[in-house]
This record gives structure tokens, sequence and C-alpha cells, in this order.
């Protein structure tokens, strides 16, 4: 008898449509590989539970982004019912989606980080900062770069809207190429350099066909893309991630190679990066998610 997987999408955060996107190939790859499977579009908790109770799914996929979906919400809440469900558990999705957290870990395991300065809105707005210009600011807790803003000069600050209580990061703006790596089952895969056709790779660029170039292998000097590996490693590693990651990083001659995030729950859009290196390297896209449902587990009680 096949398993029961209920792929999981939609959700609360800035990221929903991209979310749903993803959850439309994820369901298509798992029937091709014979399990069977629903799509559940999360509205609210209430009828989450309803589907789980009905459904009775032997492993959730989860297929949500930003937060409740990354930041370790919905992994406790699968964790207290005791359902498997796919990627990292709590403690790796809450940390790795708060990029402070982070990036503190990885100057304690030796990784390069940029310069920065964790502040709410207010005080920002208030007292300024004291990373140069250029510099970027960035909420703390969210992904695929929504909200993410380069200050080159004073002006640049008219377009910054947060909340005032919202915890943002300012952080020293690194130059060069935007590469990024995957790791499956704690295994690099290999490193992808993103080219936008314009501005920097930011929610537009990452989901618009066509708006970046993907070059993988990513063109930079060997010791760089052995280091971009080993690193990316290190950080899934430290951070105890499960089966799947992704590690962004910027590399210049002058920094050598920066780490921006880690990304606990990759996107898998036909677009995504995850799912392109590993085509490159190893499998199928159906493949790929056969291998998040089997390692799929849950806390144990």
């Amino acid at each position: 008898m096949s398993k029961k997987v209920l792929v999981l999408a939609g959700g609360f955060s800035s990221e929903r449509e991209i979310s749903i996107i993803s959850s439309q190939g994820i369901t298509k790859a798992l029937q091709e590989e014979g399990y069977e499977v629903k799509t559940h579009i999360l509205d609210n908790t209430k009828q989450f539970l309803n589907v789980l109770e009905n459904f009775k799914p032997d492993v959730v996929f989860n297929a949500l982004h930003g937060n409740w979906g990354e930041d370790g919400e919905i992994q406790g809440l699968l964790d207290l019912l005791s359902i498997p469900y796919t990627h990292s558990g709590l403690k790796a999705s809450a940390i790795g989606m708060d990029k402070y957290l982070t990036k503190l870990l990885c100057r304690s395991i030796g990784i390069k980080v940029a310069a920065d300065e964790k502040k709410t809105f207010r005080d920002f707005m208030a007292k300024g900062t004291e990373i140069a210009l250029p510099y970027v600011i960035k909420p703390v807790c969210d992904g695929s770069s929504v909200g993410v803003h380069i200050i080159r000069n004073k002006d640049d600050l008219k377009n910054v809207k947060f909340d005032n209580d919202t915890e943002i990061l300012i952080e020293e703006y690194i130059a060069g190429q935007e590469l990024t790596v995957a790791v499956l089952q704690g295994k690099a895969l290999s490193v992808t350099e993103m080219r936008p056709k314009k501005g920097f790779y930011d929610y537009e660029a990452k989901y618009t066909d066509g708006a970046t170039l993907h070059i993988i292998p990513a063109e930079i000097p060997d010791s760089v893309f052995q280091k971009a590996l080993l690193d990316a490693e290190k950080l899934h590693r430290a951070l105890e991630c499960k089966t799947l990651s992704r590690c962004d990083f910027r590399y210049n001659e002058k920094d050598g190679l920066v780490l921006l995030e880690i990304n606990t729950a990759p996107g898998m859009t036909p677009l995504s990066l995850v799912p392109e290196q590993y085509k490159y390297c190893c499998g199928t896209y159906s493949k790929l998610c056969r291998i998040l449902v089997e390692e799929a587990t849950c806390r144990k009680m």
C-alpha cells in the first residue's frame, strides 16, 4: 500500500503564491512516484486539522514558504501531532529563518558573514546605524528577498517602510557574484551563480522566467568553489538540518566568500535552484521529492 502524502501549501506569508506554485509541481511528481497525494492550501488551522483527521496522511510534505512555514511554527504543530513531515525540524527551522541568529552561529563555526546591526525599525529611524554606506536593510525573519533594500545614499531610505516594531538587520553590502549551494543528505551538490539581467537577485528576479541567468557550475576559482561546498555542508550540520538545505553566498576577490543566509525549506518551483542543481548532479525532480518523503520524520514524544 502506497504512502499517503498531504502536500501543504499557501499559508499566511508574503510568499503564499510561490508556495502554491511549488505545491503543483510536488503533487504531480509524487503522483508519478506512486504515492496517494492530496494537496491542501492552508488558510486556517482548524480546517487544516480537519483535513489531517479525515485524510490521515503518513507524511506532510511541507511546501509552505516564509513565516509559519519555515520558522518552526508548522513544525512544532506536526511534532505535537506526531505526524512526520519533510525538511528540517523546529529548532533548525526557527534558527535558520532568523538571519541574526544564523549569523551568530556562522561566526562561532568559522563561516564568514557581513558586519551587521539588529534594531527595530523605530530605533533605526531614530538613531541610524554605524554600518557605512552602502548597506542592506532586510527583515530579520523573512524569505525570498522580501523587504530587502540596498541603501547607497540617504535618498534610498525614502523607499524603506516597515512597521515600527519590526526587527531589521542593517548589513554591510557585499558586492560580487551571487552564489548558491544545495545540500542534500549532508552532501553539497554544486555551486550555481545567479546573474540577474537587471538590479539584484530580488523577489522578481527569483520568480520571473528569464529574469535571471543560472550558471552551473559557477564560474569562480576552484578554491572558492570548494569552500562554498564545505561551508554549506558545515552550516547544514551545525544547524542540524534534515535532508535538504540551501546556502546563499556572495563572492568577490576583496571580501572573499561571504555567507548571506541558509534556507531550510528551499523553493521547489520550476525556476527553483535546488531542483536545478539536483537535475544537474543526480537525477529527476520526482526522485528529489521521493527522497524528501522517505526521509520525513517528526520529533519523538
